[in-house]
């Protein structure tokens, strides 16, 4: 697997919030400075400020930060601490959780849920998709109903493979990295700690694990069985 932040992401000088990722080697440090970082920033301060525009009723708790021309529609939660970019477009029912940033140029489609991400400039995360402990590239796409899921069965620290061993995370809530402009389909599972490349599909109803490299399209390749049936009137 490869470990270095650059073969995932790019255009750090992009980012609206600049700095962030100074001295980052590895794809899942944004996770760990996240915290700190909106908490000398959002809450200490006790910053509540919205420069975008809401379109019915949207709740809001805790500390946030909402940058110019982006719209939050009806039924919208955000629990801070949370900052948001400009021209992002939240739609009806997301539900954005405590200690993401998005970029801007963001999409969040309706009843949508992100938690505790880094979401690089003009990502969207497509309608009835989850999102949780995710570092997510450039452009990126999260296809309706995909689930990153975010913790093991056995509820231990994440790891992932590096040379002929393994990095402890040290902590038992990683989702996955996406890199820039890669996609997945709708309705996908992506495995915790799970890291996938740049210009990378994950076709869709696809289930992945592991280190996935960049320009790499990825499907499970499954038969489809047809059975005979008999007529049996719906009530």
């Amino acid at each position: 697997m490869v470990t270095e932040i650059g073969y995932y992401f790019s255009n750090f000088d992009k980012f609206p919030i600049a700095g962030f990722f100074e001295g980052m080697k590895h794809p899942w440090e944004p996770l760990t400075k996240v915290n700190k970082f909106l908490d000398e920033f959002l809450v200490k301060p006790d910053i509540k400020e919205n420069n975008g525009e809401c379109l019915g009723q949207c709740d809001f708790y805790g500390n946030y930060f909402i940058g110019e021309g982006t719209v939050i529609y009806n039924g919208v939660t955000i629990i801070g601490p949370v900052y948001i970019g400009k021209n992002c477009e939240i739609m009806p029912g997301a539900i954005i959780r405590p200690s993401t940033i998005l970029g801007d140029n963001c999409v969040l489609g309706h009843c949508s849920e992100v938690k505790h991400c880094v979401v690089f400039n003009g990502a969207k995360i497509q309608s009835t998709s989850f999102a949780g402990d995710c570092v997510i590239g450039k452009s990126a796409r999260i296809g309706s109903g995909a689930i990153t899921a975010n913790r093991k069965f056995d509820q231990s620290n994440v790891t992932v493979k590096a040379g002929n061993g393994r990095i402890d995370l040290g902590t038992g809530f990683f989702g996955c990295v996406i890199g820039d402009n890669s996609r997945i389909g709708a309705n996908s599972v992506t495995q915790p700690g799970t890291h996938i490349g740049q210009y990378t599909w994950i076709y869709p109803a696809t289930n992945v694990r592991g280190f996935i490299p960049s320009q790499k399209r990825v499907f499970q390749d499954r038969p489809l069985t047809m059975l005979e049936n008999e007529v049996h009137e719906l009530s």
